[in-house]
Parts: structure tokens; sequence; C-alpha cells
């Protein structure tokens, strides 16, 4: 059998987002028999039924929807393929894929990203927001290239694992709380408190951390980002335990020396920040892919990243 026609399943594609076959023809260029000849010779090739077409609107059938679904992974493939082939002619180094957990500070990313603009301008880096796990999943399976996971992870392999920054907990409080100058766990348990959710490590860190103190309280709500926590503290509906580096950029914050929740000749701050007592640390790692051969692009990134451990 002849390999798939990349051409023919952008139409299908094309059909399946856009509803028929004359939106097809429109959005792709073509002109509408050809939109009809796509479908026929896929549907040869493959010996099914594609798409059924109705009155005012082109339905796909099981087969349609399986080759519709692994054509966009397959034209998503071409598509980074081709612009890696268009860096490496003009001389660019290329595209590194990084993962990123909830846990990594908004604030230093731009600064990462800042750093490896001037390393290494010819350096492209795609985040993308994915939990730790499925991080060194997709290390093995080759859709990632570096990730910054939470530690301690599980020995995968082909995938290594070296020890990046160890940052401090706090606890991020609503401007107008009596708080103390330093919050425990059976303070905080009395409180109204928000967390990450179940499946992150985050959660976990801060479990075991009211754990150790012999207490299990339930927060009020758990969400996956850091900025949604900052938000509901912010709005003074709740505590939040985060990252020192994640609030640092936030504005109006008082700290453990500027009393409870006011500071000398000033309007009440919109949050607090006040250390943990006993301290909680949250690690991070760098996991990264080994390669047969040395990625110089890779290499870049890990470099500016190393610049950034503690």
């Amino acid at each position: 059998m002849r390999n798939l026609n990349l051409d023919q399943l952008q139409t299908l594609v094309a059909i399946a987002d856009l509803g028929t076959f004359a939106a097809a023809a429109q959005a792709l260029h073509l002109a509408p028999p050809t939109v009809s000849l796509h479908i026929k010779e896929l549907e040869s090739r493959l010996d099914a039924v594609l798409v059924v077409r109705g009155r005012r609107q082109a339905e796909l059938t099981p087969a349609g929807q399986a080759l519709v679904e692994g054509g966009r992974r397959l034209l998503a493939a071409s598509d980074e393929l081709a612009d890696r082939v268009r860096r490496r002619a003009a001389g660019r180094e290329g595209v590194v894929r990084v993962g990123v957990s909830a846990g990594v500070s908004t604030r230093l990313l731009p600064l990462m990203l800042q750093a490896l603009h001037r390393r290494a301008p010819g350096v492209e880096v795609r985040l993308e927001a994915v939990g730790s796990a499925d991080a060194m999943a997709r290390l093995q399976t080759g859709t990632l290239d570096v990730a910054i996971v939470a530690s301690p992870q599980t020995a995968a392999p082909q995938v290594q694992v070296r020890p990046w920054r160890n940052d401090p907990m706090v606890a991020l409080l609503p401007g107008h709380w009596d708080a103390p100058e330093t919050v425990t766990p059976q303070w905080l348990a009395g409180c109204r408190w928000a967390s990450f959710a179940p499946a992150t490590q985050m959660h976990g860190l801060i479990a075991g951390w009211f754990g150790r103190a012999g207490l299990y309280p339930r927060p009020y709500l758990t969400l996956s980002y850091p900025g949604a926590l900052k938000s509901l503290a912010a709005a003074s509906q709740s505590a939040a335990i985060l990252p020192l580096e994640e609030v640092l950029d936030m504005p109006q914050v008082s700290g453990p020396g500027d009393g409870p929740g006011q500071r000398p000749g000033s309007a009440a701050p919109a949050v607090q920040v006040r250390h943990l007592d006993p301290p909680l640390m949250r690690p991070m790692a760098l996991a990264f892919r080994e390669l047969p051969a040395p990625d110089v692009a890779v290499a870049h990134v890990l470099d500016m990243l190393g610049d950034f451990a503690d």
C-alpha cells in the first residue's frame, strides 16, 4: 500500500473542522472537485468510507474519525520537521520542547527565557504546562526534550534527572488577617486555606508538612495553578502555601517585619507573606532525554537552566 498523502489528509481534517466540502475547499484554496478527489483517493487507498455527505453537513464515519485523530498528529509532526529543516538551513540552532510543572515560578520563567536569548538567540523554547509524572513519560516517548519537575522522581529509561533548585515555601495570607510572625501547621489548619490539586506533587508536599505535625486538614479549595491560589489570597478568600519565588513580584505585599497586615503609614496590603515553622522546602530537578549524539540547542537550554540553580 502506498503511503498516505499529507495534502489529502489535511483536506480530511479541514472537512472535519469546518463541516462541509465547500468550506474546506475555500479554506485550503482548492477547487471543490479537488477536495472531492482527495477524499475519494484516501478512501480508495484505505478501502474504507471516511465521510458521509449530508444535505447541510459532511459527517465522518468511525474510520474517518480515527484517521483524523491520528492525522492531526502526523500533520503536526510534519510541520515540526519542516520548521526544523528551515531553521538548520538558515543557520539557526533549533527548537527545544520544555515541560514545566505548576510549581515553577512565573517570575523565573521570563528571566530564564531572556537569559537564553542572550546566550543563544538561535534557540527557540516551546514551553508546555505539564505535570511531573506526565513530563517524565513524555521524555521517554520523545515528545519533550527537557522538563522541570518536582523531586524526587522515579528513574526512567533513557532519561537523566539532576537536582536543580530547593526553594523555601511560604504562607500567602489575605492582607487584613491578624497573622503571627511565622505560620505553623496548627495555626493554618484553623484557617481557610487552599492548596494545589491532589494529582500534583506540591499537594503531597504540603500534606506532609501538616502530617508531620499530626494534622490532616482539608483545604477549602484545590487548584492546579499558582496564579489562581495567589488570586484567592489577594481577594481575601483564603490562605495558600506557595514557593517564595512565586510571590516575590506580587504588588502590595507585607512581610513578617511589617506587622500583622499593615505597613506603618500605609494602607493595608492586599496580601501578607509569612515564613513557615517548621520550614518547608520545595525541591526541583531537571530531567532530559539521553541522546546518542549531543544536541547543541538542548545543551544551551540546560546550561541556561543551570545558571538559575541554587
